[in-house]
C-alpha cells in the first residue's frame, strides 16, 4: 500500500531561478544524504521533475513542479516511508523554503 504527500510552497523568485536552486538543493541532497537517500533517477522536462529515491530500502518516486510563484513537491511513498514522511513534512516544507528565499 502506498500514500502520497504533497507540499506547495511558495516562492518569489520566478520560474528559472526557483528550478535553478532546487538543482543545486538536489545536489547538496546527494553530498549529504547519500548513506539514506539514492536519488535513482531525475529528469526535467521544462520546469518539471520526474524522480526516483530510494531510502531504507524503499522505493519512491515524485515529481516537482515549478510555477512562477510557487513549487509543488508531490510523492508518492511505500508504506513504511509514509509513515515516516507524515513526521518529516513539516522539515521538508522548512528546507524547501530556505532554499527558495529571496536572497
Amino acid at each position: 500500500m502506498s500514500n502520497s504527500i504533497v507540499v506547495s510552497i511558495p516562492h518569489r523568485l520566478g520560474r528559472e531561478e526557483a528550478a535553478r536552486r532546487i538543482q543545486a538543493g538536489l545536489g547538496h541532497a546527494r553530498a549529504h544524504y547519500s548513506a539514506v537517500l539514492t536519488i535513482v533517477q531525475e529528469t526535467w522536462t521544462d520546469h518539471r521533475l520526474d524522480f526516483n529515491i530510494r531510502a531504507l530500502g524503499q522505493t519512491a518516486a515524485g515529481i516537482i513542479d515549478v510555477a512562477d510563484d510557487h513549487v509543488r513537491l508531490e510523492v508518492t511513498l511505500p508504506w513504511l516511508l509514509a509513515k515516516l514522511a507524515e513526521k518529516f513534512t513539516p522539515a521538508i516544507r522548512k528546507e524547501g523554503t530556505l532554499m527558495l528565499e529571496k536572497k
